[in-house]
């Protein structure tokens, strides 16, 4: 009987290392073994940077557009908030040799989920956030799924920049490869 014999790709995936970002925080990889993973993106928006050449990530959980309302809780949990998490992201992304000029970005949540009624509407100046700091930046997101009422688990595996997307009704899977 012939001994079980794994290929490159299945090694990888029964190696994988997955990071689980909380909400409020970020992670950010260039371990080709490494999946970086964030659940319950409801209002929360959740930004995936990928450098398709160094097989560097980033994943972002922000909860809150604004830092204003709390600047204490932005100096030690910057990542809670757009106007401060995004640029400790982009910084840390450099850091494990992401190249932004030529990264690609997958943007999810900003969804109403309490009933579909959100009077402070959370999910809706969340994703205005992110639209107006990647405005401001001259950049865009290169595939977004945004609003609407459901909440979203994403992950991505640094290895392929394959992106996994799940929400009450399945799971898509997108390529920032």
């Amino acid at each position: 009987m012939a001994s079980p014999t794994l290929s490159a790709a299945g090694l990888g995936t029964l190696f994988a290392q997955r990071v689980v970002v909380g909400v409020g925080d970020m992670a950010v990889s260039n371990n080709t073994n490494a999946i970086l993973t964030t659940y319950a993106l409801g209002s929360c928006i959740g930004l995936i940077a990928y450098d398709p050449v160094t097989k560097a990530a980033g994943l972002l959980h922000y909860m809150l557009p604004d830092s204003t309302i709390s600047p204490d809780k932005a100096k030690t949990q910057p990542s809670m908030f757009a106007d401060t998490g995004l640029p400790v992201l982009f910084r840390a992304f450099l850091g494990v040799k992401g190249d932004i000029s030529r990264a690609k970005f997958f943007v999810a949540g900003g969804a109403s989920v309490l009933n579909g009624t959100d009077p402070f509407k959370i999910g809706e100046r969340n994703i205005k956030a992110m639209e107006d700091w990647f405005r401001a930046n001259s950049m865009r997101p290169s595939i977004h799924d945004v609003g609407g009422t459901h909440n979203r688990t994403i992950s991505i595996e640094v290895r392929n920049g394959t992106i996994a997307m799940k929400t009450p009704t399945g799971t898509q899977q997108f390529s920032l490869a």
